[in-house]
C-alpha cells in the first residue's frame, strides 16, 4: 500500500512559480479576487510560470529551485503591458520583458521552454465577454502603468491543467538570494 501511495505521489503534476513579496502578491491576489467575481472566473493564487506541467517529484523540483534561487537576486520588473488573449489560462496577464534575471531562472530551471518564454502573472483565467474584458484590461493598464512587481521566491506547487485550480497547493517554498 505504501509503495502504491508513494507512486501516485510521485506521479502528480507540480510547477515551478516565481513569487512575489508579500505586498505584491497581496496587491495581486487582491486584484484577481476582484476581477474573478466580476468576472464569475475562478480564483487563484497570481505567480509567474517558470516550468509549467511536470511529473517531476516535489523534492527534486525544491533541490533545482535552490540552485536556480542561490543565482539569482531578489529583483522587481516593471510590468511591460496588461493584455488579454484567448487561452484558458492567458485570458487577461500582466506581461514582463525577459530580462536577465528572468532569463537566468527560466535557463536553469527550463532551459527546453527558453525560446517561447512569454513571462507573465496572469490576472483572471477563462473566458469572458470581449467588450467587457477590453474595458477591464484598459483599466488595469492604467493602474499598473509604471509599476514594478518584486519577486523574492520560488514556489514549488502541487498545479496543472488537468488538477482543478481549488486544489493547487504550494508545497515548497524557496527564497531568492538576498539582494
Amino acid at each position: 500500500m505504501q509503495e502504491l501511495y508513494e507512486t501516485q505521489m510521485t506521479q502528480q503534476i507540480h510547477s515551478l512559480w516565481l513569487m512575489a513579496s508579500p505586498a505584491d502578491e497581496a496587491m495581486l491576489a487582491s486584484l484577481v479576487g476582484a476581477l474573478s467575481q466580476r468576472f464569475g472566473t475562478p480564483p487563484f493564487t497570481p505567480h509567474l510560470t517558470l516550468q509549467g506541467d511536470t511529473t517531476m517529484p516535489p523534492a527534486e523540483l525544491a533541490r533545482a529551485a535552490e540552485a536556480a534561487a542561490g543565482t539569482v537576486a531578489a529583483f522587481a520588473e516593471p510590468v511591460a503591458l496588461i493584455e488579454g488573449g484567448e487561452t484558458f489560462f492567458r485570458s487577461f496577464y500582466a506581461r514582463f520583458a525577459v530580462s536577465p534575471s528572468l532569463a537566468a531562472l527560466k535557463r536553469t530551471l527550463d532551459p527546453e521552454g527558453l525560446g517561447s518564454f512569454m513571462p507573465h502573472v496572469s490576472l483572471l483565467y477563462g473566458p469572458v465577454e470581449p467588450v467587457a474584458k477590453a474595458a477591464a484590461i484598459a483599466e488595469v493598464n492604467a493602474q499598473f502603468a509604471g509599476r514594478h512587481i518584486r519577486f523574492e521566491r520560488i514556489g514549488v506547487v502541487t498545479s496543472g491543467q488537468d488538477i482543478p485550480i481549488a486544489e493547487w497547493r504550494v508545497v515548497a517554498s524557496v527564497p531568492l538570494r538576498a539582494a
